[in-house]
């Protein structure tokens, strides 16, 4: 019987078996069928022994490799990870001698393996069970397709290199939820399998609390307001989600609540509390609103959509976007209760130089614009 290593675990996004979407990284998470550009690759392969009885896959399988459980097992065949002779099959096919089992994934099998990589960390808090991290902006948070190395958990399993007790390479351990590359602030990661499990039913059950800070374009009628519709990718280009009526049936309900904080006539400070956690959510949200967020680049907010047709404003606009070349949100604050003691945790991040400096800058364009009318 030939096999390799088989990791059914890795290839199975945060290993708690929730419906958790996470704010994930474009370049990781947004959509399988981007990330099936790079291709499958086998991670398993074995062929059946002549003398085994017929026998159901997902049975035949976690007593091969005990470590791995039959929960996983089945959840990799339900997403079409598991092959017998070359085809696709679910848990109930029963193998027979002489199949060929493989296990699929998009990614090459050196992936499967995280590799501590000395990053600094900024920790906000750490225990036996749990840390909170503030993640800059441009750092991936999970090796994926086109990011395998340099990413935040590279940096935790250096951080956790002389922890006996934690795996990085386990799906039961480690990040809880993700923000994308280009979006700062507060992350939670699990250091035992019971404070992830814990941790990930408090993010499915929306009972964490999560508020984001972002500059947007545009001027809000209302001091505050709530966006509801569902988000699903977009059919007019899969790297981007798109926003749906609650009642279509299509993609996942998304609920965002915010709240202006300061008003520059042409972009808007706002804060955003997030009931739910979808794949890009905010980003998504605000464009549907036609409030896309400044400088988000992917969602339509590196154009000049508001403002005056002079050739000064336009190279401030530009100057700004210099400043802050990335879209302009920052996971502020992350409440949740301890997986462990039940004491309810609340943390809130400084705001970053760059996103700080883009503020300031629209404050003092602000403020010699009331200085100017108010010498007319």
């Amino acid at each position: 019987m030939m096999e390799k290593e088989f990791d059914i675990g890795f290839g199975l996004g945060l290993g708690s078996g929730l419906d958790l979407d996470i704010d994930a990284d474009v370049d990781y998470d947004i959509n399988s069928d981007a990330r099936k550009d790079c291709g499958l690759f086998e991670h398993f392969r074995m062929v059946v022994d002549s003398g085994q009885t017929p026998v159901r896959i997902d049975k035949y399988l976690v007593e091969l490799r005990p470590h791995t459980s039959r929960n996983r097992i089945q959840m990799a065949a339900e997403q079409g990870q598991l092959f017998v002779n070359g085809r696709p099959v679910k848990s109930n096919y029963k193998v027979r001698p002489a199949d060929v089992i493989a296990l699929m994934l998009d990614r090459p099998p050196y992936s499967n393996t995280i590799i501590p990589e000395d990053i600094p960390l900024d920790i906000v808090y750490e225990d036996d069970y749990l840390m909170v991290v503030n993640k800059p902006a441009g750092l991936v948070v999970h090796p994926g397709c086109g990011n395998y190395r340099g990413t935040l958990i590279n940096a935790v399993a250096w951080h956790m290199r002389d922890v006996e007790t934690f795996d990085a390479n386990d799906p039961e351990v480690g990040l809880v939820h993700r923000i994308d590359k280009d979006t700062s602030g507060l992350l939670v990661v699990a250091k035992t399998a019971a404070a992830k499990t814990d941790l990930a039913i408090q993010f499915f059950n929306h009972t964490s609390r999560r508020t984001y800070m972002a500059l947007v374009w545009g001027n809000f009628v209302e001091d505050e307001g709530t966006v509801e519709g569902n988000i699903a990718r977009d059919p007019k280009d899969r790297m981007r989600m798109a926003v749906f009526p609650p009642d279509s049936g299509i993609g996942k309900p998304a609920i965002t609540h915010y709240t202006v904080l300061k008003r520059y006539g042409y972009v808007t400070l706002i804060e955003c509390r997030l009931e739910t956690g979808r794949t890009h959510q905010i980003r998504a949200h605000m464009r549907h609103l036609g409030h896309p967020l400044f400088c988000d680049d992917r969602y339509g907010g590196t154009e000049i959509l508001r403002g005056e047709r002079t050739a000064s404003y336009k190279q401030f606009v530009n100057n700004c976007m210099k400043i802050c070349p990335r879209q302009a949100l920052h996971a502020k604050t992350l409440g949740f209760k301890h997986p462990i003691t039940g004491e309810e945790m609340d943390f809130t991040s400084e705001i970053p130089d760059d996103l700080t400096a883009l503020i300031e800058k629209w404050d003092r364009r602000k403020f010699k614009t009331i200085v100017l009318l108010s010498s007319k």
